[in-house]
């Protein structure tokens, strides 16, 4: 496994709007950072177990059970500070 190297905000949203838009149930090109991922279908529940094992091999990010709540994970923007914070508590 690759080590994890330290990306800056931008990075992080970029790479999480990519791995969105590719696994998206639907033919979308591009999504606003604020809509609602779930709500516009773009992913179901199973995907929401793909999007948190993408961010623990992408960021080395672990999702506990108290922090499956739907706030963390209801837009581009929400992933990303969510990522952002677990990211600084563990440097």
């Amino acid at each position: 496994m690759l080590l994890y190297q330290m990306k800056n905000t931008n990075e992080v949203k970029a790479e999480i709007k990519k791995y969105i838009l590719e696994a998206s149930l639907s033919d979308v090109k591009d999504v606003d950072d604020d809509a609602l991922i779930f709500e516009n279908g773009l992913l179901d529940s199973m995907g929401l177990l793909f999007l948190i094992e993408f961010l623990g091999e992408a960021f080395q990010v672990e999702v506990s059970d108290d922090e499956l709540n739907p706030k963390n994970f209801e837009s581009i923007n929400n992933i990303v500070s969510f990522v952002s914070n677990k990211l600084s508590v563990k440097v």
